[in-house]
């Protein structure tokens, strides 16, 4: 199985998801209220989540800090909310290192701040 096919029909969920909390909220709104409402549609389309499970940080086998996801979705996927200019590398190694973090193996991340939906997806 190619990278590309991993967690297919489930990132394909949650960026319907994402389009649907688009095209109701429109563009230009914070960050919390899209992810609130990506919650609340996935709720509606029975998409299993968890918003903001907290995550150890560890250095050398101690606990350093925490890192909070916004979502995880079907238990595998780390989702991303944005509102920023555009998704860059910076948010893309961000991703990559939130992944090693939590141990899963596809991230998304989705940029609300532009009409056209800006997204993109990472695996590990």
């Amino acid at each position: 199985m190619s990278d590309k096919l991993i967690l297919k029909a489930e990132t394909e969920a949650i960026l319907g998801a994402a389009f649907e909390v688009m095209n109701v909220l429109g563009p230009g709104l914070l960050e919390k209220p899209y992810e609130r409402a990506l919650c609340v549609e996935f709720e509606l389309r029975g998409i299993p989540f968890t918003q903001q499970p907290p995550h150890e940080v560890l250095y050398k086998g101690r606990h350093v800090g925490l890192y909070v996801p916004d979502i995880i979705a079907f238990g595998q996927v780390v989702v991303d909310t944005k509102v920023i200019d555009n998704i860059t590398r910076h948010e893309q190694a961000l991703m990559i290192n939130y992944l090693h973090l939590t141990r899963r193996p596809v991230g998304l991340i989705i940029n609300f701040k532009r009409p056209k939906l800006e997204w993109k997806r990472l695996v590990l």
